[in-house]
C-alpha cells in the first residue's frame, strides 16, 4: 500500500471515528430539544417548524412551540454543530415553476427557537429530505416529483450557497399511478462520509454515489444501484449501528427490504424482504417510515393506512428480520416516528391526527407501551433531536 492510499484510509478511519464519538457524546446528554417539521399547506395546516424539550433520564417532556414561520418545512436537519438547523420547503414553485426551497435557519440553543438566515431553490419540485454531511460543509437535498437530488455549500455563517451539484435522475417503473418518472425520497450519508444513499420510489432503486466532501460533488459509484423488486416503490433507508446491513422500507411494496453492506465499497446486495403489515389487512396503506434501534436489535416500520408500528428482531448472524408483531400509533396517518438518542422512547408523528404519541420501548423485547403521553401538533412529519449542552 502505497503512502498516498494509507494517508486516504487514515483519515477515512479518523473521520469515522470522529462520528461515532459525537454520536455517543449525544447520547449520553439527557436534555434534549426536538424540532418536527410539518406540513403548512395542502392537507396541512401547521405555520411551520415546531419544537418541544425532552429530558431522557425523567422521560419528561414540554408543550411544543412554534419554532419558527416556515412554509412546508416537511424534513429538517441538524448541523453537527447543533447551531444550525436545515429545511425542505417542499413546494412545487418557489422562485418559478419546478423547484422547492432549502432554507438555513441559526439555532439559539437556550430558547430552541429558529432564526431565518436564508432560502435558495433545490432546483427539483417537491423536496421531501434533507440532511447534512458529517463534515458539516454540505447540505443534501432528495427532489420527489423533480425526480433529482442536490449539494449545497454551507457557509461560514450557516447560510446555503448555489449548489454544488445537481443530478437528474430518468426513467420509470412499473406502476402507471406513482411510477411514471423518477422520484427521489431520501438522501443520507454513510458513517465515513463517503458515500451518498438515495432511494428513488420511482425507479425502484437504491442508488449510491461517491461524494466528494472536499468539493460537494456526486458521482456515481460501481455498481450504481441496488435494484427493489418490480414496483417496490423505496422510500427511506437506515443502516444498522454494526455497519453490516441496511434496510430499505417500500412504500408501495409494504415490504423492507433488508441488505447486506460492503461501506468500503459502497455496495448493496438484497436478502430478502418481509411485509409490514398484519395478516389478513385489506385496504389502503402506503409504508412510510424506518429506523433501528441503538442496540441494533430491532428493527421499526411505519403504515400509513394500518395506522401502526410494525416491529421487527434482527438476527445479528444474518441481518434477517423476524416480525414481532405490531402496535397502532394512536392516531392517523404516521408519517413519521423517531426514536430518542438514548433508545429509551419512541415518538410517532401523526400526520392527521395532529399528534405525536409516545411509547415505551422495551430494550429486551423490542415490544412498544403506549406511556399515555401525546404532543399537540398540527400536521407532524418528521422529528429531529438535538442534544442540550
Amino acid at each position: 500500500m502505497n503512502k498516498n492510499r494509507k494517508f486516504f484510509f487514515y483519515a477515512v478511519s479518523l473521520l469515522a471515528f470522529s462520528i461515532l464519538l459525537t454520536a455517543a457524546a449525544f447520547a449520553a446528554s439527557d436534555r434534549y430539544i426536538a424540532y418536527v417539521g410539518t406540513y403548512t399547506q395542502g392537507d396541512g395546516h401547521a405555520k411551520g417548524i415546531y419544537l418541544f424539550r425532552y429530558d431522557a433520564q425523567t422521560g419528561k417532556t414540554s408543550s411544543p412551540e412554534l419554532a419558527v414561520e416556515t412554509t412546508n418545512p416537511s424534513w429538517v436537519a441538524l448541523h453537527p454543530n447543533g447551531r444550525f438547523l436545515y429545511a425542505v420547503n417542499e413546494l412545487g414553485n418557489y422562485q418559478g415553476p419546478n423547484s422547492g426551497g432549502l432554507s438555513a435557519f441559526a439555532v439559539d440553543q437556550s430558547t430552541g427557537k429558529l432564526t431565518f438566515l436564508n432560502e435558495v431553490a433545490t432546483r427539483g419540485a417537491d423536496p421531501c429530505y434533507v440532511s447534512v454531511d458529517h463534515t458539516g460543509k454540505y447540505v443534501l437535498v432528495a427532489n420527489y416529483t423533480g425526480g433529482s437530488v442536490a449539494v449545497f455549500p454551507i457557509l461560514a455563517d450557516g447560510k446555503v450557497g448555489a449548489a454544488t451539484a445537481f443530478v437528474q435522475h430518468t426513467g420509470h417503473g412499473t406502476n402507471p399511478e406513482r411510477q411514471e418518472g423518477p422520484h427521489a425520497h431520501s438522501i443520507v450519508l454513510t458513517p465515513d462520509n463517503r458515500f451518498a444513499i438515495v432511494n428513488d420510489l420511482g425507479l425502484d432503486e437504491l442508488l449510491v454515489y461517491k461524494f466528494d466532501s472536499s468539493r460537494g460533488t456526486l458521482t456515481l459509484n460501481d455498481p450504481p444501484f441496488a435494484k427493489l423488486a418490480s414496483g417496490a416503490g423505496p422510500r427511506h433507508f437506515a443502516l444498522a449501528p454494526n455497519g453490516k446491513f441496511a434496510y430499505v422500507i417500500n412504500e408501495i411494496g409494504k415490504t423492507v427490504t433488508a441488505f447486506s453492506a460492503d461501506l468500503h465499497a459502497g455496495v448493496f446486495q438484497p436478502i430478502a424482504s418481509v411485509s409490514t403489515l398484519p395478516g389478513g389487512f385489506q385496504g389502503r396503506n402506503d409504508d412510510a417510515e424506518i429506523e433501528v434501534h441503538p442496540s441494533g436489535k430491532f428493527l421499526y416500520a411505519s403504515n400509513r393506512g394500518d395506522d401502526s408500528i410494525a416491529i421487527y428482531a434482527i438476527d445479528p448472524a444474518n441481518g434477517t428480520l423476524l416480525q414481532r408483531g405490531g402496535v397502532h400509533t394512536g392516531g392517523k396517518e404516521p408519517r413519521s416516528f423517531a426514536i430518542d438518542p438514548t433508545g429509551k422512547l419512541l415518538f410517532a408523528a401523526n400526520q392527521y391526527s395532529d399528534n405525536i404519541v409516545i411509547f415505551r420501548i422495551d430494550t429486551k423485547t423490542g415490544q412498544l407501551t403506549p406511556t399515555g403521553e401525546k404532543l399537540d401538533v398540527p400536521s407532524p412529519v418528521c422529528i429531529k433531536f438535538l442534544a442540550v449542552k
